[in-house]
């Protein structure tokens, strides 16, 4: 992994897991619905940001190194982002 692109992976790890631990509470103790949403919600834009760095890590190694090679690991590359953008669209 890149070094820079790790490490603001896992601050946003930590920052996601100190959002659960609140959505958590915030359930236990029932909230308001909404604001509970509202958490759930913002919990939802921090993994698109976490899946968003693991993406533009895999593009600037993996896929890359794949597309050098040429051949059937291009081929593979391109299956791999077809089933990332798929997964992604069908999520929700």
């Amino acid at each position: 992994m890149i070094a820079d692109i790790k490490k603001r992976a896992l601050h946003r790890t930590r920052i996601l897991e100190g959002q659960l631990r609140g959505l958590e509470k915030m359930i236990e103790n029932e909230d308001y619905c909404v604001d509970i949403i509202t958490q759930s919600l913002a919990i939802q834009k921090s993994l698109g940001s976490l899946n968003k760095l693991l993406v533009e890590n895999h593009l600037k190694t993996h896929v890359s190194a794949m597309f050098e090679e040429g051949g059937d690991q291009r081929d593979d590359a391109i299956l791999e982002l077809l089933k990332v953008y798929e997964l992604s669209n069908n999520r929700g």
